[in-house]
């Protein structure tokens, strides 16, 4: 049992191995910008020769990297948050079912929707999944070279 911000006692969802604030404290600390993935992928842009802009909030969707020469947007998703399609990473929590199908169906419904903004000013659109990037990194340049719009 564990007591709440009012002094009840309530009892510990058993599915969370974190009281309530601990959870809050570990759910705070992850970013959004400037992952180690984001950062490795600009990393490979350069190296290639590419010069880009970082979450330009002009565009649809704050993209991660904007290759404006050549009119391109990188987002680089993370497999949970966006909900890769048949991936592993994105299975929906045990706990709060509602809460977060409600805010996953959202996120992803909300970045098809700046996918199709972005499609439609004439932008080219690259999405790179978390689980992808990890698996295959010593490939990221070669994919990069081959999904730019030239």
């Amino acid at each position: 049992m564990l007591r709440n911000q009012y002094g009840k006692t309530q009892k510990r969802s058993s599915t969370d191995v974190f009281t309530r604030e601990k959870r809050s404290d570990v759910m705070s600390r992850i970013r959004g910008k400037d992952t180690k993935l984001e950062v490795i992928v600009r990393s490979e842009l350069h190296k290639l020769g590419y010069r880009f802009r970082l979450h330009r909030k002009d565009l649809p969707g704050n993209p991660d990297v904007y290759l404006k020469k050549i009119q391109t947007a990188v987002f680089v998703n993370g497999c949970f948050w966006h909900q890769h399609p048949g991936c592993r990473q994105a299975r929906l929590p045990k706990s709060n079912v509602e809460f977060w199908t409600t805010k996953l169906i959202g996120n992803r419904k909300r970045d098809l929707k700046n996918y199709r903004k972005l499609k439609a000013m004439g932008t080219h659109v690259i999405i790179l999944w978390e689980c992808e990037l990890e698996r295959n990194l010593e490939a990221l340049p070669r994919y990069l070279v081959t999904k730019m719009k030239v």
